[in-house]
């Protein structure tokens, strides 16, 4: 038995049975569910809304007086479109109510908390419970296993920011549970990208994650190295739109299918591609998912509507009808790989650049979002323009406790990443809206490569 086998079968059961995680146990019945029928499916997802309708009138005053504000009763949940009737949830109103939205029996305090930067750039305060993290932690790894990769064998994470193991324990944690390989987003240059094909050499991993776009710089970095050595079993790209163009260079350089994923922090995994590629499935044992139109109906498969989400999972902090602010397409057929869980095409509103330093490292867009807007409260949303190699436009659309001071801090931060020679404009604007293709780009490089 290998390491990753003694991984999968010995030292990560006993860490879960240590800890009383029900992550294992719930992925056993997600590795069944998925072959159930769509209606058993359906069933499933539609009793868990009830039960969630049911916890809100009893334990949520937010959500009891939304839905008494917009005519409703307890009994009025009769049919799973009748979800149609609630009032659909904005991130302006979980940024200036979050708080508010946590259900009687939580303590704030004793929560999971993580502020998100999203593809939207607006942070958000979420609260969720260990449980719940466990849950969808199940979720995401069924999903990962759709790929060829198993629990146990090391991954490759292209990715901002990486949370390398510190302690003790999650040292023992990389080395006997699930380690990890990392290349920075935040600094990819020629060095770092063969340190990082240096450690995928010792570690050798079978799966490779990271945001889409950083997927595509790294397939063209290897190029440009000529290295061969990144062979993944399967490649996940996830957190911004998978354009064709891109998803074509990595699977020819990297020599593996591309697994197209797509969710948010906030409610985690939506959809996923399985090993036929015909379309994501959509994860409907965790979620509602609904795609409307402009004038609130549902979008005909085929057609782009506005996703809204249900959170049947998070109790703590609920979201119903969550407006994420992305365009998907929902589907009206079977995949062929036989399992139940209904498919949705691409979601068309996702797109970001990477920016370049002047000694020509590249630098994920995504990633300077993570490390500002998602530390900065007072900041509701941020887009990053970057007009040539030492000019830096940042539009910022301030919160209510935004001061001058916080906009120095931006400037101090940014030019520690770019370089003191770089001029910082800060422009204060009421809104950043989307392109004309509904696609919101919170990282524009302007460089001509």
């Amino acid at each position: 038995m290998n390491l990753a086998s003694l991984r999968r079968h010995i030292f990560a059961p006993l860490f879960l049975m240590k800890s009383r995680s029900p992550k294992l146990a719930y992925l056993r019945q997600l590795e069944k569910t998925q072959y159930y029928s769509r209606q058993q499916l359906e069933e499933i997802q539609w009793n868990r809304l009830q039960e969630l309708w049911q916890f809100l009138w009893q334990h949520n005053d937010f959500y009891r007086q939304r839905f008494i504000n917009a005519g409703l009763n307890e009994h009025d949940l009769r049919t799973p479109e009748d979800i149609l009737r609630l009032p659909i949830l904005t991130k302006k109103e979980i940024r200036n109510q979050g708080h508010a939205m946590i259900s009687a029996g939580f303590q704030q305090d004793s929560l999971l908390h993580f502020k998100t930067g999203g593809s939207t750039g607006k942070a958000l305060d979420i609260f969720i419970t260990e449980e719940c993290s466990e849950l969808r932690n199940a979720s995401a790894i069924r999903h990962d296993r759709w790929t060829g990769w198993e629990p146990g064998e090391p991954i490759g994470a292209v990715w901002g920011n990486p949370k390398l193991p510190k302690t003790f324990r999650e040292k023992i944690i990389d080395i006997f549970v699930q380690p990890f390989v990392y290349l920075d987003t935040m600094a990819v240059t020629d060095d770092s990208v063969r340190e990082f094909v240096e450690l995928w050499k010792k570690r050798k991993p079978t799966l490779l994650f990271g945001h889409a776009h950083s997927l595509f710089i790294l397939a063209q970095q290897l190029e440009k190295l000529g290295i061969k050595d990144i062979r993944p079993t399967g490649i996940i790209a996830t957190s911004m739109m998978l354009l064709s163009h891109e998803r074509s260079v990595i699977e020819k350089l990297l020599a593996c299918k591309v697994t197209d994923r797509y969710g948010c922090e906030e409610v985690s995994l939506i959809g996923c591609e399985c090993e036929k590629h015909d379309g994501m499935h959509m994860n409907i044992e965790h979620l509602v998912i609904e795609f409307i139109k402009d004038d609130g109906a549902y979008a005909a498969p085929g057609e782009p509507g506005q996703v809204v989400v249900t959170d049947l999972m998070n109790k703590a902090m609920p979201l119903v009808r969550y407006q994420v602010e992305d365009v998907g397409v929902p589907l009206d057929r079977d995949c062929s790989c036989g399992r139940g869980l209904p498919l949705m095409g691409k979601v068309k509103g996702r797109v970001a650049d990477f920016l370049v330093k002047p000694d020509g490292t590249w630098v994920a867009g995504i990633s300077l979002i993570e490390n500002t807007l998602t530390k900065i409260p007072a900041i509701d949303q941020m887009q990053i323009i970057q007009k040539d190699y030492e000019q830096l436009y940042l539009n910022i659309v301030p919160g209510n406790k935004y001061e001058d001071g916080i906009g120095e801090s931006l400037i101090t931060y940014f030019k520690e990443v770019f370089g003191d020679n770089t001029q910082i404009h800060l422009q204060l604007v009421v809104e950043i809206s989307p392109e004309e293709t509904g696609k919101y780009r919170f990282s524009i490089c302007e460089i001509k490569n």
